[in-house]
């Protein structure tokens, strides 16, 4: 693909990924999904990045029905891609065409690269159900930046509280020089979070909310997601010994290292761990709301001393 300069009216500066190869593989795209393909890469996403993209989205054009952006993080010897950062690109797209502001891209990379070295680009990703035919025209661009790049899909819209994230590589489907079609893998996605992290991603589901849970009640959330999931475990367990199912040795060992990290104690014991730690966490909770009201009234006596 050539990068040529268009005649936008906007005040930055576009470059247009177009040329006769991609205008064939734009118009009347034929992009090939398949669920699942042995491509030896699989992809961890830290919930930062998810919640970047949502915000892009919210903060997006009313004109532009998706956004894209670019994934940073890294690559292990293992073909572990660690998706740890990300931002957006600013675009404009048509049915044979996509013009992404590569200046912007480039430019923002050299300030994350000042930052934080250690973060590469592993790919990009838009909001949206799937691929679609301006997708393979941002892949091939992806392409040249990195080797094999990952791309990130993000429903936004949420139906039914359910989170729709996808990855996938692609490759291109070719009858001598003549390039036929992008077909995209989907790749295995790991989206691992700690219990804070949880609680805000439940909120995020819910697209529209009175207002965030408190502590309290995302420990509340917290424990009624716990006991539900050893309910869960209570009625394998019980299945696998009655004979209805038939045990698997994974789940088996898994269960086992749990119960081996449990510390062995009384319910008493248990019981005074619980309650010191619920203190230490509202002792935590007063002093902050001691030291915000210290600070506000401070600001407050500061402002009445200037205009006397």
């Amino acid at each position: 693909m050539n990068l040529m300069m268009p005649s936008f009216s906007e005040d930055i500066s576009f470059k247009r990924i177009s040329s006769r190869r991609a205008g064939a593989m734009a118009a009347g795209q034929t992009v090939l999904q398949i669920p699942s393909a042995s491509t030896g890469l699989t992809a961890k996403l830290h919930p930062t990045v998810l919640f970047n993209i949502c915000d892009s989205y919210v903060r997006r054009n009313d004109q532009a029905e998706r956004v894209i952006g670019t994934l940073l993080g890294s690559v292990s010897s293992d073909g572990t891609v660690d998706i740890r950062n990300s931002y957006c690109v600013p675009h404009n797209e048509s049915s044979d065409q996509v013009a992404v502001d590569i200046d912007y891209h480039r430019n923002m990379y050299e300030l994350h690269q000042r930052v934080n070295p250690k973060e590469v680009i592993v790919g990009w990703y838009s909001t949206g159900s799937g691929v679609s035919g301006s997708s393979a025209l941002i892949q091939d661009f992806y392409a040249r930046e990195v080797t094999n790049p990952v791309h990130l899909t993000v429903d936004t819209r949420f139906e039914n509280i359910e989170a729709s994230i996808r990855a996938y590589v692609s490759t291109i489907l070719s009858l001598g020089d003549r390039q036929l079609a992008a077909q995209f893998h989907e790749i295995p996605l790991d989206l691992r979070m700690v219990e804070a992290e949880r609680v805000g991603f439940d909120v995020l589901k819910k697209t529209i909310v009175d207002k965030l849970p408190n502590d309290l009640e995302g420990l509340e959330a917290t424990m009624e997601r716990l006991l539900a999931l050893i309910e869960d475990v209570f009625k394998y367990v019980d299945d696998v010994v009655r004979g209805q199912i038939a045990p698997e040795n994974n789940v088996g060992r898994y269960l086992m290292d749990t119960m081996a990290a449990i510390p062995k104690m009384s319910s008493d014991a248990f019981d005074k761990l619980f309650n010191d730690s619920i203190q230490d966490l509202l002792l935590v909770i007063y002093l902050a709301g001691l030291t915000k009201s210290q600070l506000t009234l401070a600001e407050k006596l500061n402002t009445a001393a200037q205009i006397l």
